[in-house]
Parts: C-alpha cells; structure tokens; sequence
C-alpha cells in the first residue's frame, strides 16, 4: 500500500481579529476546502478536528462541533489537541484512516478565536503542569520565552539584533502578497528597531501576534483522486509527531529544569540534538527524502530569532549557520530555498490549532504552482515544522 495520501482541496478563512466564533471560521474554511476539492461535504466520510482549548466546551470537541456546523450527515468524528501541534496532530490521523481503509475522504479543520495580547494557561492550581509552573514559578510569559532563545543564540552563535530584524523584514514581504494574512504590509529593518521592547532584545515586531482563524484540507486515498481525473495530486508522504529523547540538556520551557544526564545510561541513547531537529529527522526518514530535495519549508516563527533556530533544525544548514544563510539570501522568495513564503506567523499570528493546517495549504498551493506572486518556481517537495508544548513534535513533507 502506498503511505502516500491525496491533498485535493486547501482553504482558509483570512487570520485576523474578527470577533466572532471559532466554529464561522472553520465552517468557512471547511467549504473553501471542499469547493477546491470539487466535493460536497456529503462525499466525507470522516472529518477530523483540531481542538482549541479557549473556546468552550465545542472547542474541546471540535470534530463533532465542525460536523454539526456543516450538517450531521454521518460522517465519523475525531477530535485531537496537541497545543501548537494540534494541526499536524489532526492531519496524522485523517491519513492514518485513509491508510487503514476506514475512509477515502477526510476533511481536517482547524479554527480558533484567540484573546487579546498573549496566551496563558487556563485558571486554576495545577503543580504537575509545567506550563502553569513557568508562568507562576518563574513568570515566563511567551514573550520570555521566546527572548531567553534569542538571547541564547546571540551568547553562542552571534546572532544580532539586526539579524532578527532581517527575518521579519523578509517574511512582511512575502506576507504582504498573500490574501489569506492579518498583516500584508512590508517592514522596513528601521521600523522593527522602533518597535517597543517587550522581551529584551526582542521588540514588538520580532515577536507575532494571537490572531482568529481558520484552515481546512480535504485528504483523499490515491485511488479516490485518481478516480476523480486527479492523476498527479499533492501527496502528502510522511507526518512527524515524535517526543522527545533522554537526555536533553538545553532548557526547553514550559519545563524549567533540564534533564539529569547523570540518572541516563549513555549506551543506547540516540545522538544529541535538540528535539526540532528531532521532528524534521522523523519526518525526512519517513519521506525517503532529505533536506537537499526541499523546494521550500514553512516554520514556525513564533519570534525572528526561533526562525533562525529552525533552518538548523530542518537540514537547512550547519547549527549556528542560520543567520549566515539568512544574510546570503537564500530563504527569501527567489532564493535557494526560500522560508515562509506564505508570510509564516509574523503575518498571520497564532490560531493555534490552525497553524500547522495553514502551513500544509501554503504547500499544497506552492506545488500545484498557484501561489501567485510569492510562487515558488518549479516546486516539488515542501516541509512544514512547528512544535506542541509538553513534547508534540509537528512536521509534514509533502511532494508532487
């Protein structure tokens, strides 16, 4: 049996701060996905919903809440929630069900309203959940986080301040090209430097936004697309959710302490590396592919300087060399392998169980060749990785 899975259709509702509920912008989005797909909702067979954890009890079972949305037609239901994974998570499973048999068309859906300014976690004592101890312990908001990693990559690799400003520049540029984004205006270098400090050294515009939003895939078995005249679909060919490895010995919040590598025997644990690079390893030795083969890859830009951390993480290049290959070029649109072209989160902001959905249509677009302006040429394999608090790796490699 092939592991390869059919992306038929792709869609969004527009990131931004809308107001009103999640279930509208993930309804939306669900139709756009179905009408790209040239389907009705009554062809699924099963429909898979990514979680948001803010939005009440629906949002803890978004696949019912989406299926109920779009008519009960009797469809299967699964629901998932992995924090920032939650999207990868969702796509998992719908291709597990198109590989096991159970359905021929998935629909994923993953939408979210989110507060003002930014996350934390729900109310309530919880001294076994380490994100509530980060934030009531140390007082880590993200921000902080996000600024403990630039400040790390500016103690060991050199990383400037200028350097971070170049990532937002270049992700503006392309954000501004694509009608799906909250922000589509270019940013100078100047203006990101002007912007308020909110995390030292990070400013306001290193750092993205919380944002309302939706997207959509409809996912078919191979058989099912070619049955429908599609000979050559976007395929999606291998789907990364590792965890972790003993021992880890760089702080990674929402933990606050490292492992004790003295309590870990050293024979029979994997190489060292950081657990990203963990995911995209997963994800290429499952593809049969590698970092060489990319055409483009979209991260998670949760701030400027994490960017510059995930093209060591994908293959991209040498640990440190991120900055180096940001300053050549390389990773904006009409470079060598360009990053983010859909405008990645400085763009779009965080509709957490979203996110790792929207990367995968930014994708699919890329390689049907209908990306418009920020069109990669000749595209044939992309890579999307984010991360899930609590250990939820999130990668997808997707060819045509």
């Amino acid at each position: 049996m092939s592991a390869d899975v059919a992306v038929l259709g792709a869609g969004m509702h527009p990131w931004g701060k809308w107001g009103r509920s999640f279930v509208e912008y993930g309804r939306i989005a669900a139709r756009a996905a179905l009408a790209d797909a040239g389907l009705d909702w009554t062809d699924v067979g099963s429909l898979v919903g990514a979680d948001t954890v803010r939005c009440g009890y629906s949002g803890y079972v978004a696949g019912a809440t989406f299926a109920r949305a779009l008519g009960w037609q009797g469809a299967r239901v699964t629901s998932v929630y992995a924090a920032c994974a939650s999207g990868a998570q969702a796509i998992g499973a719908a291709r597990a069900q198109i590989l096991a048999g159970l359905a021929d068309v998935v629909l994923v859906v993953g939408a979210d309203a989110a507060p003002k300014g930014f996350f934390a976690p729900a109310g309530g004592d919880r001294p076994d959940d380490p994100d509530w101890l980060r934030f009531r312990v140390l007082g880590a908001t993200n921000p902080a986080y996000f600024a403990l990693y630039a400040r790390r990559r500016m103690a060991v690799h050199g990383d400037t301040l200028e350097d971070f400003a170049r990532v937002k520049v270049k992700n503006a540029a392309a954000g501004r090209l694509n009608p799906h984004a909250r922000y589509r205006k270019a940013v100078t270098a100047g203006e990101v430097a002007a912007s308020a400090v909110v995390a030292d050294p990070l400013r306001l515009l290193d750092i993205c936004a919380t944002s309302d939003g939706g997207a959509a895939l409809v996912l078919t078995s191979m058989d099912f697309a070619r049955s429908r005249g599609v000979a050559d679909p976007v395929r999606i060919r291998a789907v990364s959710t590792v965890t972790p490895t003993y021992p880890r010995t760089v702080l990674d919040l929402p933990d606050i302490a490292t492992d004790s590598t003295t309590a870990v025997r050293a024979a029979g644990v994997r190489a060292a590396g950081s657990f990203r690079s963990s995911i995209a390893r997963a994800a290429y030795e499952e593809a049969g592919l590698g970092p060489e083969d990319l055409s483009l890859a979209e991260v998670y830009d949760l701030s400027t300087a994490l960017e510059l951390e995930w093209y060591e993480d994908i293959g991209l290049c040498a640990e440190g060399e991120g900055a180096k290959l940001l300053r050549e070029g390389a990773t904006a649109l009409g470079g060598r392998i360009p990053v983010n072209t859909s405008g990645g989160l400085a763009s779009f902001g965080e509709a957490v169980p979203a996110q790792a959905i929207a990367q995968v249509c930014e994708l699919t677009w890329q390689l049907r060749g209908t990306a418009g302006e920020r069109q990669v040429p000749g595209a044939r394999v992309g890579i999307t990785a984010n991360q899930g608090l609590f250990g939820h790796g999130s990668a997808v490699v997707a060819v045509r």
